[in-house]
């Protein structure tokens, strides 16, 4: 994918505030510190278009951006689990994250992402299983690998795979230090917005 500019449109809370639903749109979604503001940024080769934060739990809105002129829009939603954040604004999320995966109709894939140190917790589950209720294909991003070595990814992705009842196959792997999975992820990405890959 030739990414030639990208736009942030606007943020959101509720489906009268999303825009129009007229592009093909891929959405990011994790547990909070995953890793997802550097995947996105990577992804579309811009530095600092999503914040990356040394505080967990601050994306707290749903973030719409227009990739290549319009041709579809990538969308960032809020990061979950962070125990420090509000209560209140705990309570929000669930809501706020079930009206846009189910009633946006312009939703194409949503690329769930876990940390390969870790064990996905529940919310990752009940994510995953959020996703399968309404249809919508996940790709599911392996990050932060080069933390670990290739024995303990493996070690990893076995754990992940078990926890998440999927098969490791389905496993994309990424690195933001070595960039490791960035055609793969766009390889995943671009079938669903119908992008025709630029030479």
């Amino acid at each position: 994918m030739h990414i030639k500019n990208v736009e942030f449109i606007k943020s959101a809370v509720k489906p009268d505030q999303y825009p129009p639903a007229e592009l093909p749109e891929v959405a990011f979604v994790g547990r909070s510190n995953v890793g997802k503001s550097s995947l996105i940024n990577l992804l579309v080769n811009r530095k600092n278009l999503v914040r990356t934060s040394n505080t967990p739990g601050r994306t707290q809105l749903i973030n719409f951006f227009s990739v290549n002129s319009d041709s579809f829009m990538l969308v960032d939603l809020p990061g979950y689990g962070f125990a420090k954040v509000p209560l209140d604004v705990k309570k929000q999320w669930g809501p706020m994250m079930t009206a846009y995966l189910s009633k946006r109709e312009t939703l194409r894939g949503v690329v769930l992402i876990l940390d390969v140190r870790r064990v996905p917790s529940q919310e990752d589950i009940q994510m995953l299983d959020l996703l399968r209720a309404h249809d919508i294909p996940p790709i599911m991003v392996i990050t932060k690998c080069d933390k670990v070595s290739k024995n303990e990814r493996k070690r990893q992705a076995q754990i992940i795979s078990k926890t998440m009842q999927v098969q490791e196959s389905e496993f994309l792997f990424f690195s933001a230090l070595s960039r490791e999975g960035i055609d793969g992820i766009w390889g995943a990405l671009e079938p669903l917005v119908n992008t025709p890959q630029s030479v």
